[in-house]
């Protein structure tokens, strides 16, 4: 018997969620990991960049994989090694130990998120596609609301191991949903082969096609003009606002609320609106936000509840275009879509780690370069759009 669409979405936000929440849980715990391990601050913020980037790597594998062996396989198997790098996580007795378990769960983490996608484009088309997407998409903006409340309160009662703890039992349970529950969505007839020669042509054929690289781009630098403030929460709501580390909801439940609102637009308007439509309008609500944020902090000190107000309306612009744009991606190859979602991952997450390794750091010391750094994201994010548009990009993706 299918799953109902309402759980279906319920299960693949949660496995994507694994992808968050192995980042912003313990943010609340940087100066306690610092303390513990002898770290200086940078070297604990290294430890995001060193989950990144083989998450940006692996993410090119994760959908090839699906598409060969099948989705639900991958998911269980990623999940559960995924459980035992959380353990080597906790166990860390040095700074070094933990860059190197945090890249272990990069390796895995990111295959909720990239065969997730796969399988909604497996089960769905059009409007009811976008519906779903938008579905995971308001559930998964669930986790950074609640990742670092969690984390905080973790931290609180049982110290920063606690936590990637919480992570491993996360993981554990990921693992036997999808084994227990998940359908497979990928007949044995229409999997791929993972000959060399056949999948680094497909990989060639995926990033050389420009409708779907600018695609790509436009969703990475639109959700990098949030990320730079999910990075920089430490020093953005610490330093800047003076908060406690167990006070992260005032950055997250705005942003979350933005894009649970956005996503909910964005479902109710397919089928209604044509694609480029809805992500035209995501991008002048987003350009808006940018702008206020920048021209609120030229005026006026760091304040609450000012400061978090434009990073919630971007969020809702956001939200409000990603589906489309993920959706008329991985359309350019409905025989690949396990591999274009990972090409879309790998592409995301690359910028992620450029993010988390040079750009947060570079700007963090004050929330007018912050402001900039989501304007400047923006920019390159519409421009990739507006390429797209020019290059006949409508009709290349069937829209």
């Amino acid at each position: 018997m299918p799953l109902p669409h309402s759980l279906l979405a319920l299960i693949l936000a949660a496995l994507a969620t694994i992808g968050p929440f192995s980042i912003d849980t313990y943010l609340p715990a940087f100066h306690a990991i610092a303390d513990d391990l002898g770290a200086t601050q940078v070297q604990v913020q290294q430890t995001l960049a060193a989950y990144m980037l083989p998450f940006a790597f692996m993410a090119l594998w994760h959908g090839a994989l699906s598409d060969a062996l099948g989705r639900r396989r991958v998911l269980v198997v990623a999940m559960l090694l995924y459980s035992v790098a959380s353990v080597t996580c906790m166990l860390a007795p040095s700074i070094e130990w933990l860059w190197i378990a945090r890249a272990l769960q990069g390796m895995t983490a990111g295959a909720g998120m990239v065969v997730g996608r796969a399988v909604i484009r497996d089960l769905l088309d059009g409007a009811e596609a976008q519906r779903l997407m938008s579905q995971v998409t308001m559930m998964f903006a669930l986790a950074p609301a609640v990742a670092p409340l969690v984390g905080g309160a973790i931290l609180a009662f049982g110290g920063w191991r606690s936590i990637f703890a919480f992570l491993a039992l996360f993981g554990l349970l990921l693992g036997w949903v999808s084994w227990k529950m998940l359908p497979e969505t990928l007949p044995q007839e229409r999997r791929q082969s993972l000959h060399p020669v056949k999948l680094g042509k497909a990989y060639m054929t995926v990033f050389l096609r420009l409708p779907f690289f600018l695609l790509v781009i436009a969703v990475a630098c639109n959700f990098n003009g949030f990320f730079i403030y999910v990075l920089s929460a430490p020093a953005f709501l610490i330093e800047h606002l003076g908060r406690s580390p167990q006070a992260f909801g005032w950055l997250f439940v705005p942003g979350v609320i933005g894009m649970m609102a956005g996503s909910m637009l964005s479902g109710r308007v397919a089928g209604r609106w044509s694609q480029p439509r809805a992500i035209a309008t995501g991008f002048v609500v987003m350009g808006a936000a940018a702008t206020f944020n920048v021209a609120l902090n030229m005026a006026l000190p760091p304040a609450l509840p000012w400061s978090v107000l434009p990073i919630m309306i971007y969020n809702f612009g956001m939200a409000l275009a990603m589906p489309s744009l993920t959706i008329l991606a991985l359309d350019l190859f409905p025989a690949r879509r396990g591999l274009a979602s990972s090409c879309q991952s790998f592409t995301q997450m690359a910028f992620n780690a450029f993010t988390a390794a040079i750009t947060a750091p570079l700007l963090w010391a004050s929330t007018l370069g912050l402001a900039l750094g989501m304007s400047a994201y923006l920019l390159l994010g519409f421009g990739a759009f507006v390429a797209w548009r020019r290059t006949g990009g409508v009709q290349a993706s069937g829209g």
